[in-house]
């Protein structure tokens, strides 16, 4: 067709296929029209002729015009269009590299030239311009998307079109710098908090509270000045800071030193001070930040002071310091006050649910049969949740004894049943624990969230109900019994008082937790002994509590026969990966190898009877393993800390475990270094 139209010369624009047919319907509707005009009359038909005649060249020539235009046009268009792709591909602020075949460079733009400075480029192997280029271009060929790399000294986002071998690359540094000048300059705010200031001052003179204020306003401006920090004193025993994630990583770095500044100085002038941070960032929002560091405050002292907690907006929190023994901050004040708090929740609900951790020891059982008295004294329905699951010796023989007190056995309730029983007026006491992921009756928890109050003695954890009713998190009692021993003697006289079963459970759980009264041990421990003892507690009774039975014995002393020693002062046994030990089998191996000379720690890596890998630890309080066993996804105390483990051998944990210990050890010998 198109060598047809050109032989007989036809218009341009009749080249044009749409243009031909509506050229064509109007010259047949112009030949019907004239021809119709020349049938009614000659003259008429003559003049549209001629009419029809003249608007037809005028057409055709007018038609021919534009059609020109069109094509000069898209000529045009078309040369810009090439011509601009050709400049792009030089001018453009991104860098072009083509590769052939064999990874040669066979063409690259001017804007990565002064990357490669007066090299060699084209017809040359990236392993042989750069290798470092080479081995990312290698790393990344297959990926379809835009990623960044650093590369020269500069970084860059690069996407690699394998198929057309084909290497783009954009510098980005200047974005980098931005962004990361952006993060360095974001708002940090922090909270300082003199621990045990009131109690250390109340026996000084006003001359002598004067001068250790100075002293450590004076060490705190010191170090604020040192890290370029904003430090302004609020009260006598607390202080406000701020400062930028730049700084606050500086301060990192050297493991939050000020801890050890206050708390040496201090100790040197025999006034027991130590210093709880809590700091936030990563929000705009200042009022959000504030509440955020004060809250992490709170975690820092409920985890028995001596330590900065660090958390942003959304993240984990950071801990620093906890070094050193919790120093006793209750009263006898406060706990009337927690007993008077706890009696009106207590009245206020119409039933009461004592939730312990889950493998519960004589500590959690003696503590939740003590919460189940003061309720029933209250006169209040109170059940304790357990599932009898690995029952340990101890709690067997106090299972066997319950037996004999129907009041109590009939107060005993599974987790299910537990959830059956609760109404929105139902109150919820977590007992020796605060971390709800622990504890028996995590469905009994998620059913009453809001009515929840905390009976604890260990240091609290990030993992900590949102909105307790009731927190009495004591660090410095010896045992959650202790705790609840005291609670008594602020309960009616004219009450059922406590019988002798529970005051002998109750007191076996302090003889426990304190090792027979040889760790964490204060004044407060005796007065609740002495009034458990004095309210009948079998002394013959919690022999037999403690009693081990034969097999677990024999265990016990074949997994101290496995230890080893490490670093100078610290024990491991590591026991065998295809035998199942009883956790409290392996806690008594621990506790035995802490009274051995030159052992200021000592840990198990075992296999549970559960099949998790359980690793427990004990300490002298020379060494805090609950910050070993908080970075093995652990916690505990000071002096005793334990975690779990799933999906590992025994051996992969005896390495986790070995990694931590090194790793403290060298950061130890750092900072003595630097002393």
């Amino acid at each position: 067709m198109k060598n047809k139209t050109q032989k007989f010369n036809l218009p341009p624009f009749l080249q044009n296929k749409r243009l031909r047919g509506i050229t064509a319907f109007i010259a047949i509707s112009l030949i019907l029209g004239l021809v119709i005009a020349f049938l009614y009359n000659t003259i008429v038909g003559t003049v549209l002729l001629v009419f029809a005649s003249v608007g037809l060249a005028y057409t055709i020539k007018n038609l021919n015009i534009v059609e020109q235009n069109a094509k000069n046009y898209l000529n045009d268009l078309s040369y810009l269009i090439s011509r601009g792709e050709q400049e792009s591909l030089i001018e453009m602020p991104i860098g072009m590299l083509l590769l052939d075949e064999h990874n040669r460079v066979s063409w690259m733009n001017p804007y990565l030239h002064p990357y490669f400075k007066d090299q060699k480029v084209l017809q040359q192997t990236l392993e042989a311009i750069d290798s470092s280029l080479a081995e990312i271009v290698k790393e990344h060929w297959e990926d379809e998307k835009y990623f960044e790399v650093n590369w020269n000294e500069h970084r860059f986002m690069m996407l690699i079109q394998h198929q057309y071998r084909t290497i783009y690359m954009m510098d980005i540094t200047h974005y980098t710098k931005v962004e990361s000048r952006y993060e360095d300059e974001k708002i940090v705010i922090g909270e300082v908090d003199l621990d045990n200031f009131d109690e250390v001052s109340q026996s000084m003179t006003d001359q002598e509270v004067s001068n250790i204020k100075n002293y450590v306003t004076n060490q705190l401006s010191e170090w604020a000045q040192k890290y370029g920090v904003y430090l302004k004193r609020v009260d006598s025993d607390h202080y406000m800071m701020m400062m930028y994630v730049k700084a606050l990583r500086e301060i990192e770095k050297d493991n939050f030193n000020i801890l050890d500044i206050i708390r040496q100085g201090t100790s040197k002038q025999n006034i027991p001070l130590t210093l709880s941070i809590g700091i936030a960032y990563g929000s705009i929002d200042l009022n959000n930040l504030s509440d955020l560091a004060q809250s992490n405050l709170d975690l820092a002292l409920g985890r028995g002071g001596d330590q900065a907690v660090i958390k942003p907006q959304d993240g984990e929190a950071r801990f620093f310091g906890g070094k050193t023994n919790p120093m006793e901050k209750r009263t006898r004040v406060r706990a009337r006050m927690i007993t008077s708090a706890l009696q009106e929740l207590i009245n206020g609900a119409d039933k009461i649910f004592v939730d312990g951790h889950s493998h519960p020891d004589m500590d959690c059982w003696g503590a939740a049969m003590g919460i189940r008295r003061i309720a029933e004294m209250n006169g209040k329905e109170c059940y304790i949740v357990f599932d009898e699951k690995n029952v340990y010796t101890d709690i067997q023989r106090l299972l066997d004894k319950i037996e004999d007190e129907p009041e109590i056995k009939n107060a005993i309730v599974t987790s299910d049943k537990a959830v059956k029983m609760a109404t929105d007026d139902s109150l919820l006491i977590m007992v020796d624990h605060s971390n709800p992921m622990i504890g028996l009756a995590p469905n009994l928890y998620e059913r009453l969230q809001n009515k929840v109050v905390i009976i604890d003695h260990h240091r609290r954890a990030e993992e900590f109900p949102d909105n307790p009713l009731l927190a009495y998190v004591e660090p410095y009692a010896s045992s959650a019994c202790e705790l609840i021993t005291e609670m008594f003697e602020y309960q009616s006289q004219t009450a059922e008082p406590i019988n002798e079963l529970e005051a002998t459970v109750m007191l076996t759980g302090i003889v426990v937790d304190t090792q027979s009264f040889t760790v964490r041990t204060g004044t407060r421990t005796f007065d609740a002994a002495s009034y458990l003892r004095s309210s009948g507690a079998n002394v013959d009774e919690i022999s037999s509590f403690m009693k081990e039975n034969r097999n677990y014995f024999m265990d016990e002393n074949h997994l101290v026969s496995m230890v080893e020693f490490i670093n100078g002062n610290m024990a491991v046994i590591t026991a065998e990966d295809d035998k199942k030990y009883d956790s409290v089998t392996a806690a008594k191996s621990v506790d035995s190898l802490i009274n051995v000379d030159g052992v200021d720690a000592s840990f198990i890596v075992y296999r549970r009877v559960d099949d998790v890998i359980g690793i427990s630890a004990r300490s002298t309080g020379a060494i805090n393993v609950q910050l070993i066993m908080e970075a093995l996804g652990g916690g505990g105390h000071l002096v005793a800390g334990a975690t779990q483990i799933k999906d590992k051998t025994v051996s992969e944990a005896q390495a986790m475990l070995l990694g931590v210990l090194n790793h403290d050890d060298e950061e130890n010998d750092n900072k003595d270094e630097k002393n």
